[in-house]
């Protein structure tokens, strides 16, 4: 019998943002787990093959979920990636033997029609984890799709249409077919409910987290801010970390920025993210920067861990303008690191209202202009800061969702 965290309400308890309390959580799961677990444990297989590309929110999901499925001595858990040696850092403590290679395919997707199928067979995996898609089902693996969103159903105009008639057909598949379906946030699980016509019930959140571990790498913003100084010759700047693709907004962030005249000012604008989909628009922009806008202007594609905390915690604003998201991993970092953050209130981002009056439509560009000006004239206070950042390191934990995904398959995905 599966339990249905999402609709557990206790009388006279303070609900967690998925409904439910989290000390309440830690005791009925112990409860229930104790009861369920037998003593064979859980062979579990998972394709993390992202862990091999660029930063992606996918990327720190199967990392910081399985940071803490690691610590279960009921399961044992197999990675699949095509190298060794990422993964080899991410979980220093993983047995070599439970890391599967693939084959360099070409295209890559070959690696669901010959190497998983494989794999599962010779080592007869009980559950197989895939985000967004899986191969054909196997007899006796029950296989956990994990459909992060469908922002390509939603808004179409952001991808080309075989892009989204391809996603269409293979993630709907996937999610249906699923013996356990899962997503990151109340927004998808709605989406995903709604378009395939899947019962909400049958979807189960399993919420993104954040890692407060970030915020230990620099003790306060003073050795954060001299970091970035000393390796980037960066200060007095605003900071968005995002994936660069047409409906992520950075054209409005740059826009904003340049007619505000904050360059002026002496303020730098730092993007830090990779271009996953091609944006001429915002080339187009950068082309067009003049040699003293320039000067104050960055775009890294990837930086260290280390140094995405320094960039966090000395930032002068995180702005996240985006238009669509499943979830939206980067302003929690940014809070829990005490940035100041301006934040969307687009899609599975209407949650993040803690960050009010700080909260703005994307698709209202006057709106935009006069919050960033009014946090860059008028942050918000230290006070603010503090209880923003208490409020996310409660509410988005990690623990929590691996809590939520093994009691999933303590129940036998049934």
């Amino acid at each position: 019998m599966l339990l249905d965290l999402n609709n557990l309400v206790i009388p006279g308890q303070n609900k967690h943002p998925y409904g439910i309390d989290e000390a309440v959580v830690d005791q009925v799961i112990n409860i229930h787990t104790a009861r369920t677990v037998s003593n064979k444990r859980i062979k579990l297989f998972v394709d993390a093959h992202t862990i091999d590309n660029e930063y992606q929110g996918t990327q720190t999901f199967i990392r910081e979920l399985y940071t803490e499925l690691l610590n279960y001595p009921e399961l044992d858990i197999y990675f699949g990636v095509y190298s060794t040696e990422k993964i080899k850092k991410i979980f220093p403590s993983i047995d070599p033997s439970n890391i599967l290679v693939y084959k360099k395919w070409r295209p890559s997707l070959f690696r669901y029609l010959f190497d998983i199928p494989f794999y599962i067979e010779k080592h007869k995996f009980d559950f197989a984890h895939f985000q967004y898609m899986s191969p054909l089902s196997k007899a006796d693996c029950r296989y956990i799709v994990t459909l992060h969103d469908i922002t390509f159903n939603d808004f179409p105009k952001y991808f080309s249409f075989l892009y989204c008639k391809s996603r269409e057909y293979i993630f709907g598949k996937s999610i249906r077919e699923a013996h356990i379906k899962t997503t990151v946030s109340d927004y998808s699980q709605s989406r995903i409910s709604n378009y395939y016509n899947i019962s909400l019930n049958n979807i189960h959140v399993i919420p993104n987290g954040v890692n407060g571990m970030i915020t230990q790498i620099y003790p306060g913003k003073k050795e954060a801010a001299k970091r970035i100084k000393q390796k980037f010759g960066i200060e007095n700047f605003i900071l968005y970390v995002s994936r660069v693709e047409q409906r992520k907004n950075h054209s409005l962030l740059l826009d904003k920025y340049l007619e505000l005249g904050l360059y002026k000012r002496n303020i730098a604008l730092v993007f830090i993210g990779s271009e996953s989909i091609n944006h001429q628009a915002l080339h187009g922009r950068i082309e067009k920067l003049n040699s003293e806008q320039k000067k104050l202007f960055y775009w890294f594609e990837q930086v260290e861990e280390c140094d995405l905390a320094a960039f966090y915690t000395s930032c002068r604003l995180f702005v996240y303008p985006s238009k669509a998201e499943g979830f939206g991993i980067p302003p929690l970092e940014a809070a829990i690191c005490k940035a100041p953050v301006l934040c969307s209130s687009a899609t599975a981002m209407k949650n993040f209202d803690f960050f009010k009056p700080y909260f703005f439509d994307p698709s209202n560009e006057k709106e935009f202009a006069e919050k960033l000006q009014l946090m860059i004239d008028s942050p918000p206070s230290v006070d603010f800061l503090n209880k923003v950042a208490i409020h996310v390191k409660q509410f988005y934990q990690w623990q929590h969702s691996s809590r939520l995904f093994y009691n999933l398959l303590a129940d036998g995905g049934n």
